[in-house]
């Protein structure tokens, strides 16, 4: 299967090769080059979408630092990756966490919080800083889904809308800003009067045409249906309604490794240890990319997808010994 969350319900049962529990960068990358290298591979992520990070912090901004693109934006990055790894047909578990890994004469058998069983020889470790849940705006969660949201992956969802933005960090503004030119109106709404963003993005938004509310709260998200209206109440008791199709919660993202602390695993500084080949202190699990820990790490995209490529030519050799450890030139397949 090759859709994203193409086993969603509870009751999946998925058996693969390898397991790749994270879908960011890294995750990706692995799924790609297991894929390459002949395995079969399921990617499990707590998120709804593929991207990690990216997509959940910077999916319009520029990444410089990846070989080949001199720029490329985040969310484009990330499109290009699962394109590629799409190549293979990797099944995806997304809004999945992984909760257990249990040792069986099989391998590993992994269990998610939505109730999947996946049945793997291994499981790389891409999970970036860990679990990355966004923090949820305190009314209106019953519109999740239907204008309510938490990531804007790709920006054309949302054009001619009429969208507010909620929060006051880096995200919000970005979010704001690149919406401007292709929504009907946008909005942002902060609790407090000064903003955490860098300077020049606060500067770059007053500028703009960007209605800023602050401080001001939302206080009620209303709708037949979807969403269309959203009351947004000052510090002083004054109250706004705006017109709104789709509200942008930027309120940043709670990290916690989560389940993973009761893995097993040897950590070093609230992540996972390594040794040169990417394996952890349990002989069926690796780890690759920001979660990883070893000895002169340093945490880059780029270096994720070596790390990625090392530990899954590992695992190819240690699923099947007669599989050389040595993948090959990709030009001569």
């Amino acid at each position: 299967m090759s859709g994203f969350g193409s086993a969603t319900g509870g009751g999946t049962e998925v058996s693969v090769d390898l397991l790749v529990i994270g879908a960011g960068p890294a995750g990706l990358y692995g799924a790609y080059y297991a894929g390459f290298r002949g395995l079969s591979v399921a990617v499990a992520d707590a998120l709804p979408e593929v991207g990690g990070q990216i997509t959940a912090l910077y999916p319009e901004k520029l990444v410089y630092d990846v070989a080949g693109f001199p720029a490329v934006r985040g969310q484009d990055l990330v499109d290009r990756l699962a394109e590629q790894a799409g190549r293979w047909d990797p099944t995806y578990l997304l809004g999945h966490g992984v909760t257990h890994l249990d040792d069986t004469a099989a391998g590993i058998v992994a269990t998610t919080d939505a109730g999947a069983r996946i049945t793997a020889g291994a499981v790389l470790v891409c999970g970036g800083i860990g679990n990355f849940i966004p923090r949820e705006l305190p009314v209106g969660s019953d519109y999740l889904g239907r204008g309510l949201r938490y990531f804007v992956p790709r920006l054309d969802e949302l054009a001619g809308q009429d969208v507010v933005v909620v929060g006051g960090g880096d995200s919000a503004l970005d979010w704001a800003l690149s919406l401007e030119e292709i929504a009907s109106s946008v909005t942002l709404v902060h609790r407090r009067a000064r903003f955490r963003a860098h300077e020049r993005t606060v500067e770059q938004v007053h500028a703009s045409s960007v209605r800023v509310l602050t401080p001001y709260e939302i206080e009620k998200i209303s709708g037949d249906g979807a969403l269309s209206e959203v009351v947004v109440a000052g510090s002083g008791g004054d109250r706004i309604g705006l017109p709104a199709q789709s509200v942008v919660a930027a309120l940043g993202f709670i990290a916690d490794l989560g389940p993973m602390e009761q893995w097993g695993l040897e950590l070093r500084r609230r992540r996972i240890l390594v040794d040169r080949t990417m394996r952890t202190n349990r002989e069926r699990v690796f780890a690759a990319g920001d979660i990883a820990d070893h000895d002169g790490k340093v945490s880059l995209i780029s270096i994720g997808f070596g790390e990625a490529a090392l530990a899954v030519n590992h695992i190819a050799a240690l699923l099947d010994p007669a599989r050389s450890l040595t993948p090959g030139h990709s030009s001569d397949m």
